[in-house]
């Protein structure tokens, strides 16, 4: 097939890949003239394992090309992805001007017809928008042709992308057009083989599941820091009952890992968006709302255990952080537990020196240069002349560390971990100070 895709960051990226892997031809399109310029020579604009490796090969074999010509893009094929981002708005609603912007474009350039695919997460009514975007640019050209808008939501992981798109649980398609399931069975036929994953539904109904999905495991998530937040008051160990819980197979070890909050270009948004949608048709989604507030708070406890820890002065300090993504695998800093911290260290006179495996440019875009804030170039270089250690992520390099090595290198012997990593009394035994997530510790959130 011939496949056109609209949007060429995370989810356009690897969608596109993904696709012309198996033998399609896909054609990528961006507006960012100099992304599209990195990609032809093979330069990958996002981190994600194995993404580099595939963008090259395909490109080199002719299956997957890039351009900045949105005429040149609609005119490819019959089969037209949008996959734009979906910015929250400053009310929390999902901004839908990219994705209106790119119906528009393929209204105004089609000349034969079409199937719009909405790959962008958005919110339920959207496809009629999208529909009517594009009809409303052939009505305005005079052109008789026919367009066709489904939902085809992605379920990716930063870091799991490739493996989720090719291996991924389910392949949810909202149409109610015969035509429509058609084209789709065969663009992902290659990886619909071993059994049917392709699940049709209304678009309404895809719509939806996208955040539906996203929501519920953001809500496992706050459940369980807010579950560590009493054992954390009451003497108790979340990691032993995360480990009691998990046992029961109607709960499941997936999404309970108690931590210092969720963050990503996902999780935060489409909680936020569907809350806002909730309001818009005079309901209140009160579990949503307590999702969200428990996942700011949760961000401000690794700033406030380090604060107690130094009896609320932290002026002059310099702090040594370990990851600055929000979660491993991935550059991605969006709403990242990190932030939150960094910036609340920088508010009251404190000074960063960090290190994560993949984020550091990342954060030099972010933030540009400062002199509140150092980034080097492995975990040991952070640790030399600070004050305390606090740890945002959970990258493998920070699982395995000597204690008695931390404890001769600080400067007093305070370690904050966002992640529950270690073994509390082997931490503690070493002579540390040592502040987890819900694990009997005598500092607390107030």
């Amino acid at each position: 097939m011939k496949i056109s895709i609209f949007g060429t960051g995370y989810v356009g990226l690897v969608t596109g890949t993904c696709l012309a892997d198996v033998g399609h031809e896909v054609m990528c399109m961006d507006v960012d003239a100099d992304k599209i310029a990195r990609l032809e020579r093979g330069e990958i604009p996002i981190y994600e394992p194995g993404l580099d490796a595939m963008v090259r090969q395909n490109v080199s074999e002719g299956r997957l090309r890039f351009t900045t010509d949105a005429a040149t893009a609609v005119d490819f094929a019959p089969l037209q992805f949008i996959a734009v981002g979906t910015p929250p708005d400053e009310d929390g609603s999902a901004d839908l001007q990219y994705v209106l912007a790119v119906a528009r474009s393929i209204g105004q350039h089609m000349r034969d017809d079409k199937v719009v695919v909405d790959k962008s997460t958005v919110p339920v009514g959207t496809a009629d928008k999208v529909r009517g975007a594009v009809q409303g640019e052939l009505d305005a050209r005079g052109a008789a042709l026919t367009v066709d808008v489904c939902s085809n939501p992605e379920f990716l992981k930063e870091g799991a992308a490739i493996e989720d798109f090719t291996h991924g649980a389910r392949i949810i398609v909202g149409t109610d057009a015969e035509r429509v399931r058609d084209i789709m069975r065969e663009c992902y036929g290659p990886y619909n083989r071993h059994h049917e994953k392709l699940m049709f539904m209304d678009i309404r109904s895809a719509e939806l599941t996208k955040y539906a999905a996203n929501a519920m495991l953001a809500t496992k998530i706050s459940f369980m820091n807010e579950i560590a937040n009493l054992a954390e008051r009451l003497g108790a160990d979340i990691e032993q009952i995360r480990r009691g819980i998990g046992s029961d197979p109607r709960i499941g070890y997936h999404f309970i890992y108690p931590g210092c909050g969720y963050g990503g270009s996902c999780f935060p948004k489409d909680v936020q968006a569907l809350a806002r949608t909730a309001g818009e048709i005079g309901y209140r989604a009160e579990l949503l709302e307590a999702v969200e507030g428990v996942n700011q708070r949760q961000k401000a406890t690794l700033f406030t255990k380090l604060s107690q820890a130094f009896d609320g002065d932290l002026t002059g300090k310099t702090v040594a952080v370990w990851g600055l993504a929000f979660k491993p695998n991935t550059d991605d800093m969006r709403e990242a537990p990190s932030r939150a911290l960094m910036e609340a260290l920088w508010e009251c006179g404190a000074r960063v020196q960090a290190f994560d495996p993949e984020a550091m440019d990342e954060c030099r875009r972010i933030y540009g240069q400062r002199d509140d804030l150092v980034l080097v170039e492995n975990r040991e270089q952070a640790i030399e002349g600070a004050d305390a250690l606090v740890i945002c992520t959970e990258w493998k390099t920070f699982r395995s560390v000597d204690f008695a090595w931390l404890k001769e290198t600080l400067r007093m012997p305070v370690v904050v971990d966002g992640r529950n990593l270690f073994d509390p009394q082997a931490v503690k035994r070493a002579g540390l100070l040592y502040f987890a997530v819900g694990r009997g510790d005598s500092l607390h959130t107030e």
